[in-house]
């Protein structure tokens, strides 16, 4: 470990949290994306809203999930050989170009009260293409913009909680713009919101990784990230992990506007609050994660949080008080957030340096990929059986799995441990003195 970054990691308080905001590269992509997402998540607000508010339906509210997700999970194997062969600032600043047309088409539609649901549908989807290709890429790009290695792991925190800071701040200002002035303001600054971070990607310096000429088929390489990523058990147990808990419980949000109307009797301002306030758990779990100083723990912490966040979605789905639920639903959002940001770490820090952009292509269908089937199938559910009752299958199922992963811990930390030895995380020890060094099941513990 090099001499600064270990003054780093000693100093205390805020300066620690937010070491990687040392790199310029990532601390003007910061801010940019930072306003960005603010945008991003009063347009989910509002449309979820619009989509509810104008048909009555749970089911067509789960469509619109499954329409905006479904591309992820067919698309992304592709989108990480893309991220692996290209200039990933390049492609960045192509993906949030769309995702601004996109958003002006959306507001256009609805101040000019044209909007009709097959046009929901078709610009979710639209923009589950788009997102297909940015997450990964996205995520393989955040390496090239921390000098420093060793603050790899803080940057995703701080990805993380710059994500979920703007899930806090932008479903309560979709809230109060929704009531005020309609969906269609909400649409409108999401679009200006893009031109932050594209100039941001304008602005940096950013020396990219060679990259050779493509030599094979793409289905060829994107076979061999397959076979590589479930030949090494750490990859495998984390992305079927991440995976069954977006399929059966992450799909609690798209049915926050039923909760939020029919269950608490509130309004578009309920529903902003919940969010914000699964937004403020989250934040919280993003500067627990970014005040770590090692990876070491957290395939322990994965198993916990995935337990924990079943447990607090069964809690929430029996709830019928508002404000008993808003402390409730904060605590998963902190859960589900840390699992994620810790697997994310997890991978980023173990992955080849050549296979980096497949695997976090396979993240991003593990997490979002299957997000559109569970929304399809929540809003199944939920029309037939009611959302409480889905939500509690739902949660009941990511406990159930979490009882897997945890049963799989000891061969994940034997897998991991000779990863981390050679990157310099933990002393390489020969494996008969290990115990006496105190180093067993040090990857986990």
């Amino acid at each position: 470990m090099s001499a600064e970054s270990t003054h780093a990691l000693q100093k205390p308080g805020l300066r620690a949290v937010f070491r990687a905001l040392r790199h310029r590269n990532y601390r003007i992509f910061f801010w940019g994306q930072g306003a960005s997402l603010i945008g991003t998540w009063m347009q989910q607000v509002a449309l979820s809203w619009w989509v509810y508010r104008t048909t009555n339906s749970p089911f067509l509210l789960g469509m619109a999930g499954f329409m905006s997700q479904i591309p992820t999970f067919f698309i992304t194997p592709f989108a990480g050989v893309f991220a692996d062969r290209h200039s990933r600032r390049k492609m960045l600043v192509l993906t949030q170009s769309f995702s601004l047309v996109q958003a002006l088409i959306l507001a256009f539609l609805v101040l000019t009260r044209q909007i009709q649901i097959w046009h929901v549908m078709a610009l979710s989807f639209f923009l589950g293409v788009i997102f297909s290709f940015d997450i990964p890429i996205r995520q393989a790009f955040t390496i090239e913009m921390i000098e420093n290695r060793e603050d790899l792991g803080n940057a995703i925190a701080l990805n993380s909680s710059m994500f979920n800071m703007a899930r806090l701040i932008g479903p309560s200002l979709a809230g109060l713009l929704i009531a005020s002035a309609g969906e269609g303001v909400c649409f409108l600054l999401n679009a200006v919101s893009f031109v932050p971070v594209i100039l941001s990607l304008a602005a940096m310096r950013v020396v990219p990784p060679r990259i050779s000429a493509p030599s094979r088929h793409i289905l060829i390489e994107i076979k061999e990230g397959f076979g590589y990523a479930f030949r090494f058990a750490p990859i495998k147990w984390i992305l079927i992990l991440l995976s069954m808990i977006s399929l059966t419980g992450v799909p609690y949000q798209v049915l926050m506007p039923v909760f939020a109307r029919d269950i608490f009797h509130g309004g578009p301002q309920t529903l902003g609050f919940l969010m914000a306030m699964s937004g403020f758990g989250a934040l919280m779990g993003c500067i627990y994660l970014a005040a770590r100083k090692s990876v070491i723990g957290l395939v322990r912490i994965i198993a916990w949080t995935a337990a924990l966040f079943g447990g607090v979605i069964i809690i929430f789905s029996l709830s019928r008080d508002l404000w008993f639920s808003m402390p409730v639903i904060l605590v998963s959002g902190f859960a589900v957030m840390v699992n994620m940001a810790a697997c994310n770490t997890i991978l980023q820090t173990v992955a080849d340096e050549d296979k980096r952009g497949r695997v976090m292509g396979f993240y991003t269908m593990a997490f979002m990929g299957t997000m559109p089937f569970g929304s399809l199938m929540a809003g199944i559910l939920a029309a037939r059986i009611g959302a409480p009752h889905t939500l509690l299958i739902g949660g009941a199922s990511c406990v159930l799995v979490a009882l897997v992963f945890m049963n799989k811990l000891p061969l994940i930390r034997k897998e991991i441990r000779p990863v981390y030895a050679k990157k310099g995380i933990i002393p390489e020890v020969p494996r008969g003195f290990q115990a006496a060094a105190g180093l067993e099941g040090l990857t986990g513990e």
